[in-house]
């Protein structure tokens, strides 16, 4: 197991709140960070989009990433939802503890 940052983003709070809530509750992430006020300018559909979002920091393990892959796009309004993970090289050793003990 290695840990993991997941990013994605949705377009409102309230989407924000649920899909982080279940992913806590599940194990499946050990904290969501929610940041306000982001702009994504994307192409789709032929088109060049502009729309505020909220960007999901999502601390969990390359373990779990099937499964808050899944709840994401189960719970997400978008068809193609962002999700990427990003390895965790370095971190505080107490934090990373914390962190792995949360996914139990």
């Amino acid at each position: 197991m290695s840990d993991l940052l997941i990013l994605s983003t949705t377009d409102s709070l309230e989407s924000a709140q649920k899909i982080s809530a279940a992913l806590v509750e599940s194990h499946e992430a050990a904290c969501v960070n929610i940041v306000p006020g982001i702009r994504s300018i994307y192409r789709w559909e032929g088109r060049i989009c502009d729309e505020g979002e909220f960007l999901l920091l999502i601390k969990s393990s390359t373990d779990k990433f099937e499964a808050v892959r899944r709840r994401i796009c189960q719970l997400h309004a978008y068809q193609v939802p962002e999700i990427v993970g990003l390895p965790i090289t370095e971190g505080d050793s107490d934090y990373l503890s914390w962190l792995r003990s949360s996914l139990q």
